[in-house]
């Protein structure tokens, strides 16, 4: 079998921020958000450098520990390539550590990078989904990332597998309402996904689950359907976001003060981040009513939905799904 070869030019990967649980549906439920990070990759002669700007400069690694060189190295073993040496550029606007998808997009763009500067071997959609799942260690941001919209993500599971190893990851994606938008408040500190997953019981009330099964499935309706008037029942839940309080009191009291004012506000992900479900219409009145009562510090901005997903830049083919980017007519050959 031939050995894979590698694209001269540089590859641009854009990838979304997302916001996953969305109230009742933990780790089910994302939504890719108009708020994007950048990558730009090229196939060097030996080594690696990596350069950030925006967030996380100050503190991620510049080394083979930054999360889009691992998930590249990740993805150039399934393909069974090994480039001589990597320069990477990333230019970061999503917060970091603050329950809007940083870590799963970094995981897609460096999958999808990787994907995109191989010639000769290939990684399914399907695989890229698991291969990011696996990870990221449960499907719901990445989902939302690589295929942007609304999604519900889950693990088709075998015997007593209980983590995305040796499950596989599925996703269905839904474009939702042409109105839907999201009012993202974000706090000046983060919280470590470890912290607040470590908050949660192993086990919960049957009448609890029920509800949130009942609350998702109307939130799924909602979205899809533009039903502004059911936002706010929909995303109540009883799974996480209690229980998660204790360690973000402000992001807890921020939620309750929105949602006494009728605003369909969750916590985003693991949190901090308060994520408010509204309508175009809508955006400055949420933002007005939460910056009247949200911290010092904090700052709110006004997201579209972004149903695009991981796009690499350098091709109009596939845009939208992070599929293969254009052929290049000058490969680099690279051996195994």
């Amino acid at each position: 079998m031939p050995s894979p070869v590698f694209r001269a030019a540089p590859v641009r990967v854009r990838v979304p921020a997302t916001s996953a649980n969305l109230g009742p549906g933990f780790d089910s439920l994302g939504l890719a958000l108009g708020l994007y990070d950048e990558v730009m990759v090229r196939i060097a002669d030996s080594g690696l450098r990596v350069d950030v700007a925006g967030e996380g400069a100050d503190t991620v690694a510049r080394d083979e520990r930054h999360l889009v060189v691992r998930a590249m190295r990740a993805a150039f073993e399934r393909l069974g390539a090994r480039p001589p040496g990597l320069e990477l550029v990333c230019a970061n606007r999503i917060p970091h550590a603050r329950g809007l998808g940083s870590s799963a997009a970094a995981i897609c763009a460096g999958i999808v990078a990787a994907r995109a500067l191989t010639v000769g071997a290939t990684l399914s959609d399907d695989a890229v989904l698991q291969l990011a799942t696996e990870m990221e260690g449960h499907p719901d941001n990445v989902a939302a990332c690589l295929r942007g919209g609304f999604t519900i993500a889950w693990l088709d599971q075998a015997g007593e597998i209980s983590d995305a190893v040796g499950a596989t990851a599925r996703v269905l994606a839904i474009e939702p309402a042409p109105s839907l938008r999201a009012v993202a408040f974000v706090p000046d500190e983060g919280l470590s996904t470890e912290v607040a997953r470590g908050l949660l019981p192993k086990l919960v009330p049957h009448a609890e689950a029920a509800r949130n099964a009942g609350r998702s499935a109307l939130l799924s309706a909602a979205v899809v359907q533009g039903r502004a008037d059911l936002l706010l029942a929909a995303t109540q839940d009883r799974l996480h976001q209690d229980y998660r309080a204790p360690a973000m009191p402000r992001t807890a009291a921020l939620i309750a003060e929105l949602r006494g004012a009728g605003h369909a506000a969750v916590v985003s992900g693991a949190g901090p981040t308060v994520l408010v479900l509204t309508t175009e219409d809508q955006v400055q009145t949420v933002i007005a009513d939460g910056m009247k009562v949200a911290p010092a510090g904090w700052q709110a901005f006004g997201l579209a939905v972004d149903n695009a997903g991981a796009v690499s830049l350098n091709s109009t083919e596939g845009a939208g799904r992070g599929l293969d980017s254009d052929k290049d007519s000058n490969p680099r050959h690279g051996g195994l």
